[in-house]
């Protein structure tokens, strides 16, 4: 598959927003309807949909009802949703809800969740490694683990899972450009298919994760600030690639 950017949207209490670093409190963007917003970046010709349930990543309680509005919305372009998934039993749900892919984050601190996790979803699953000074952060990133995100990488291709996303948690939605030092260690963990995720300013910085050996990126704080549209970052990839063909 090719260079795919996910354009991302953060819900909190029914409206699109963006946090700085993940925090309730620091709302940067208010971005309205999200329903509304899936349907702009479909037409926009959004290739894959990344949507985070930020109420349910600090509940744990997860909204399918939000999963089937943006799944409706988006039609047939996948959804990719995460934010509070920790049981088998609601990825399953959100699943037959209409997403095409669940994020993990916190449950798969757990060996036996992510061997198990990794054997009933398989493409349907991706784990996501949100990283703070080198740790893994839990719980909507309001508790920080001693697990290291190389070793996390690492305990996740020996289950079997397909799919990784790594965030820098410190520059999410600060537009201070991507956390390479990071998305190397994930690199050179694992041979696994790798999103970044986290700083994202410029449409240089989509071309140096690309370069990077990652398969896609979440791009935020950037479309919704408006620096780039998601079809200028599309068209940019496009262009890139068309140059460096023989």
């Amino acid at each position: 598959m090719s260079f795919i950017v996910y354009p991302a949207i953060d819900v909190l209490e029914g409206r699109c927003v963006r946090l700085a670093e993940g925090r309730r409190e620091r709302v940067t963007i208010e971005g309205g309807d999200p329903a509304a917003a899936a349907r702009r970046f479909v037409e926009e010709g959004a290739r894959f949909l990344h949507m985070v349930d930020l109420d349910g990543a600090f509940s744990g309680q997860p909204s399918l009802e939000l999963v089937r509005r943006i799944a409706t919305a988006a039609g047939d372009v996948p959804l990719q949703v995460g934010g509070g998934y920790r049981s088998i039993e609601v990825i399953e749900a959100a699943l037959v809800a209409g997403a095409a892919r669940v994020m993990v984050g916190t449950a798969a601190a757990s060996p036996e969740f992510l061997t198990r996790a990794a054997a009933d979803f398989g493409e349907g699953l991706v784990v996501a490694i949100d990283a703070r000074d080198g740790k893994i952060a839990l719980r909507g990133w309001t508790e920080l683990s001693e697990l290291d995100a190389a070793d996390l990488a690492r305990a996740c291709a020996d289950a079997g899972v397909r799919r990784l996303l790594v965030t820098s948690t410190r520059r999410d939605g600060l537009l201070a450009g991507p956390d390479f030092e990071l998305v190397r260690s994930i690199l050179d963990a694992t041979q696994l298919p790798l999103i970044a995720a986290g700083g994202v300013a410029t449409l240089d910085d989509l071309l140096a994760i690309r370069d990077s050996g990652c398969e896609g990126v979440i791009a935020g704080s950037a479309i919704w600030s408006g620096r780039f549209t998601l079809t200028q970052a599309q068209q940019a990839i496009s262009t890139q690639a068309a140059d460096e063909s023989p």
